[in-house]
């Protein structure tokens, strides 16, 4: 399993253009939101416990593996996130999916712009698992102006 730097470092190859770096901070936050509001609206489950809510857990258990410090700042940012999903799908009813999917479509033309001013490809086209990382690069850049680290230090 790759590290969480070599991760954040092949990332960063293909996101290094300003403009594509706004765009990531403005687009990537409602994909999240999007993808699991597509899982809410999974038939099956209540508020507690549903297709959103068991990705999300399995999503930290998954940033737990790369970097548990980094998972614990995504906690917050899950629970957020899965709670406006869940007043989304009990607010909107039948309009929750098609808000979810305008959305959805519209941060990715906001990526896939970005991409173009940067020249390149998303990462995800090389590996699939990039579309988990996207949230991780914008935390990790926060932790490095807050001068936090992103794993622990390595015993001698």
């Amino acid at each position: 399993m790759k590290s969480i730097h070599v991760w954040l470092a092949e990332y960063s190859d293909s996101h290094r253009n300003p403009i594509n770096k706004r765009l990531h901070w403005l687009c990537v936050p409602p994909i999240v939101l999007t993808a699991f509001g597509f899982l809410r609206a999974i038939p099956g489950g209540d508020a507690l416990i549903n297709a959103a809510t068991v990705a999300g857990v399995l999503t930290l258990i998954y940033y737990s593996l790369l970097s548990w410090r980094l998972m614990l700042g995504l906690v917050p940012v899950v629970a957020i996130v899965l709670s406006l999903v869940q007043i989304s799908y009990a607010a909107l009813g039948g309009w929750h999916l098609p808000l979810m999917a305008g959305i959805f479509v519209l941060a990715w033309i906001g990526q896939f712009i970005g991409h173009q001013a940067e020249g390149k490809k998303p990462s995800f086209f090389k590996d699939i698992q990039f579309l988990m990382i996207g949230p991780l690069w914008l935390l990790a850049d926060v932790y490095r102006r807050a001068d936090l680290p992103l794993t622990a230090p390595e015993r001698r």
